[in-house]
C-alpha cells in the first residue's frame, strides 16, 4: 500500500499498557494477525517495569470491527494489561521539515528545566517527535528527536538557556551521519588530564611562582601562547631529563577518560589529542590510551639535560585548529564528521572548526563560544552529546574485561 493510500484508510490505533514481561507483544500481533490487518506503525517504551505498547493498524475487513474489539481487549485482560482503541484515519501526521536532535544532560534533570527546554522547543516552532532516555547515570541524559525547525536556529536558542536551568544542551542534525565513523579530536590539559603539565615541570625545576607569573600575563593578554610558551619553557633549562618520566607517572587522567577512549574505539571512532603542552608527555599518552594522533610542543632536550627551548611546529591556537583538518583529512573524515572537546580559549578555534565543539568544564567565555558544554566532572558524558547510551558503554566495559 502506497503512502498516499495508507494516508486515507481508516485505521485503528491500538494502546496496551500495564506490568511488562516477555511475550506481550508477540501476543498481541498473533491477536490482530487472526483479522488481517496490515501494521501502519508500532511504538514501545517500558518504564519502571510498566509497558505502553501502541500498534497502529489498518481496520479489519467489513463487519469485523467490534469482534477485533472484543478479542483484543479479551486477550489484553487474560495478561492482567489493559488495552484501549481508538479509531481514525491514516498514518501519524507528517513530521515538519528540519530533523534535530537535542540532547538534554542534568544531574538532577528537574521537572522545572524539562518543562523550561520543551517550552523553548515550541517556541521555536519544533515539535517533539520523540523522547529517549541515555543514560541514568552519571548523570540524566534524554534525547529529544525535533521536526519543524532547522537546527542552527533550535540550538542558539537551547543553548542560551542552558546555563540558567543548570542543564547541559547540544543539539546536532539528525540523520544517518549521527553514527557514520568520526573523528574526535580533545585538549589534554584539564580536559583529558586533571593536570597542567608545565606546571608538574615546574614543580621539579622549583620554579612554580614564576611559571604561574607567566601563566596570569597571558590570561591578562600581556603575552600571546607562543611568547608565554617560550618563557616558561625557558625556566625549565637545565633540568635533568629524568624528570620527564616522573612526570609521566604524575599525570592523572580526568574522571571517565579511559570509558570515553575506550567505547569510542569500539564503536568504530577515531580518536586524537592535541595539546600545547608536551610530546614528552602526550606520546607517552598515545600509546597508553590507543589513540590515533596526538600532537604538542616538543622540549628540546641535550645531553640529558632540557635546554629551555621547544623545537618543531608550535601547537598554539591556531595550530589546534590546523591539527584538527590534518587528523580529519588523514582519518578520511568530513570535517563536519568532527568533535572537538576542550576547556580553555586556546581550544576555541579547533572548537569552532568542528562539526562539534564541545566546551568541557570551560570559562564562560570558552561555553559561550563552543557549540555545546559539559559542566559535570566525567569526561565519558560526553559520550551521550553523540547518542551513545549508558548500555553501549557498560557493553564495551564487559566486552574489554572479558
Amino acid at each position: 500500500m502506497s503512502a498516499s493510500q495508507t494516508s486515507e484508510v481508516p485505521t485503528l490505533l491500538v494502546k496496551i499498557f500495564g506490568r511488562d514481561r516477555p511475550g506481550i507483544t508477540a501476543g498481541l500481533f498473533d491477536t490482530l494477525a487472526a483479522f488481517h490487518v496490515d501494521v501502519v506503525d508500532i511504538e514501545q517504551v517500558v518504564t519502571r517495569g510498566r509497558l505502553v505498547l501502541c500498534a497502529l493498524v489498518t481496520q479489519p475487513p467489513a463487519g469485523l470491527d467490534g469482534e477485533l474489539r472484543a478479542t483484543v481487549h479479551g486477550w489484553a485482560e487474560s495478561m492482567k494489561m489493559q488495552a484501549e482503541i481508538i479509531s481514525g484515519r491514516g498514518d501519524n501526521r507528517p513530521r515538519g521539515l528540519g530533523r534535530s536532535l537535542v540532547t538534554v544532560l542534568g544531574h538532577p534533570l528537574t521537572a522545572e528545566s524539562t518543562a523550561a527546554i520543551a517550552a523553548r522547543i515550541a517556541k521555536t516552532g519544533g515539535n517533539i517527535d520523540r523522547i529517549f532516555r541515555l543514560a541514568k547515570y552519571p548523570v540524566t541524559a534524554v534525547e529529544f528527536a525535533v521536526s519543524g525547525v532547522e537546527t542552527e536556529p533550535l540550538r542558539t536558542a537551547l543553548v542560551s538557556d542552558a546555563a540558567a536551568l543548570g542543564v547541559d544542551v547540544a543539539v546536532v542534525s539528525a540523520g544517518l551521519h549521527r553514527r557514520a565513523q568520526r573523528l574526535v579530536v580533545m585538549d589534554v590539559d584539564s580536559t583529558l588530564i586533571q593536570d597542567e603539565v608545565i606546571e608538574l615541570f615546574a614543580a621539579h625545576a622549583g620554579c612554580e611562582d614564576k611559571v604561574a607569573g607567566v601563566t596570569a600575563a597571558a590570561m591578562r593578554g600581556e603575552l600571546d601562547f607562543e611568547q608565554s610558551l617560550h618563557a616558561r619553557v625557558a625556566l625549565l633549562e637545565g633540568l635533568d631529563a629524568s624528570v620527564v618520566e616522573k612526570v609521566r607517572n604524575e599525570v592523572r587522567l580526568t574522571p571517565g577518560a579511559r570509558t570515553l577512549i575506550r567505547t569510542l574505539k569500539r564503536l568504530g571512532y577515531q580518536v586524537g589529542v592535541v595539546s600545547g603542552g608536551f610530546t614528552q608527555v602526550t606520546d607517552d599518552l598515545k600509546e597508553r590510551l590507543g589513540l590515533d594522533f596526538a600532537q604538542a610542543n616538543t622540549l628540546e632536550i641535550v645531553d640529558g639535560k632540557l635546554t629551555g627551548r621547544v623545537t618543531g611546529e608550535i601547537v598554539d591556537r591556531a595550530g589546534k585548529a590546523r591539527l584538527l583538518r590534518r587528523f580529519a583529512a588523514e582519518a578520511g573524515v568530513p570535517l563536519s564528521q568532527t568533535v572537538a572537546i576542550g576547556d580553555g580559549a586556546n581550544d576555541l578555534d579547533m572548537l569552532n572548526a568542528a562539526g562539534l565543539g564541545v566546551a568541557f568544564n570551560a570559562k564562560p567565555v570558552v561555553r559561550e563560544a563552543a557549540h555545546t558544554a559539559v559542566n559535570f566532572p566525567f569526561l565519558d558524558t560526553v559520550l551521550y552529546l553523540l547518542g551513545v547510551t549508558r548500555e553501549e558503554v557498560e557493553a564495551a566495559d564487559t566486552h574489554d574485561e572479558g
